[in-house]
């Protein structure tokens, strides 16, 4: 009997061990194998790799400016360089970030150029090219310019693209922007989940009065209208109770002479207006009119994942 019961105890145990093994196996990322070699630029054999558990060599790596990528939900870096006698060597930066939606708002907050159409997105500009797939962010830029350094910018970028084999949606709300009807710049917008990113972009106050976290999600967008600058800024709460506690929060902090109201003529004659629907917060920062910031807020609620609306005439 003690036999029987000690086989079925190891035989439990070895079960158990192989469950957690493969779950492990299903958990765990596939490394990343980058090129070896393109377009005669060869690796010379040495990777720097930095990680999420020790940041202080990630601030050494970037001179103190890993800020950015941190509150991004940074979880891994891998440093390649590449070399080609008589020519500038290339560098690969691979950024593993928290989700495919960080990886999309690291690209994007610093966006300016030209897509080139590698990965999910992709910009290249001043001897660098940006791109993001799945929950990875890549930079590739060379020490000196020239044709055959911009081929080969490209052509690392493509395979390093190519050796990311997942891919990820982009934040909901991007897809709830209204679009060049309204005068959208493309390249103005910005993912993010920090008021600090947010005021880097579009100072709104040094307190985070809008009350936005690891948990809420923010999308930045200017548009031209009249030929002026106008903003428009979508945030998602957890809940409803948060995005309430947000609204009241900013109509208190920003527009205190409002009377209540959720929108106002500011001192530069420009309009703010503000809209909570469900879970979700709706702002317009330097509209020409109210007429103008009303459209504007009117379009992009009738974009809004079918979700939000639902809740909403819910709790009507």
């Amino acid at each position: 009997m003690k036999i029987w019961t000690c086989l079925l105890l190891t035989v439990w145990m070895f079960t158990a061990t192989a469950i957690a093994a493969d779950k492990e196996k299903v958990n765990m990322k596939p490394r990343i194998s980058l090129p070896l070699e393109t377009a005669g630029w060869i690796w010379d054999g040495k990777e720097e790799r930095h990680n999420s558990e020790n940041s202080e060599t990630l601030f050494a790596y970037m001179n103190g400016a890993a800020e950015l990528y941190l509150a991004y939900g940074f979880q891994h870096l891998t440093v390649r360089r590449y070399e080609k006698p008589g020519q500038p060597a290339i560098t690969i930066e691979l950024y593993e970030m928290a989700s495919a939606k960080d990886a999309y708002g690291v690209f994007t907050f610093e966006r300016q150029d030209e897509p080139v159409g590698i990965g999910q997105g992709s910009e290249f500009g001043g001897g660098m090219l940006r791109l993001w797939k799945g929950g990875y962010f890549a930079s590739v830029y060379a020490e000196g310019e020239g044709a055959a350094v911009e081929s080969a910018l490209l052509a690392l970028g493509q395979a390093t693209a190519a050796a990311i084999y997942d891919t990820g949606p982009e934040p909901e709300l991007i897809a709830s922007l209204p679009d060049r009807n309204f005068g959208l710049v493309e390249r103005s917008v910005r993912f993010f989940r920090s008021h600090v990113l947010l005021n880097q972009r579009f100072f709104l106050a040094h307190q985070n009065i809008l009350n936005i976290n690891g948990k809420t999600e923010a999308v930045l967008a200017e548009y031209l209208q009249n030929g002026q600058k106008t903003h428009l800024l979508l945030i998602r709460y957890p809940d409803e109770m948060a995005a309430k506690e947000a609204y009241q929060s900013f109509l208190k902090a920003y527009l205190p002479d409002a009377g209540g109201k959720n929108g106002a003529k500011t001192e530069d004659q420009r309009w703010t207006l503000a809209r909570r629907k469900a879970e979700v917060l709706l702002l317009v920062f330097g509209a020409p009119t109210e007429n103008a910031a009303l459209a504007l807020i009117q379009a992009a609620e009738e974009k809004l994942p079918q979700n939000e609306t639902k809740r909403q005439h819910q709790g009507r």
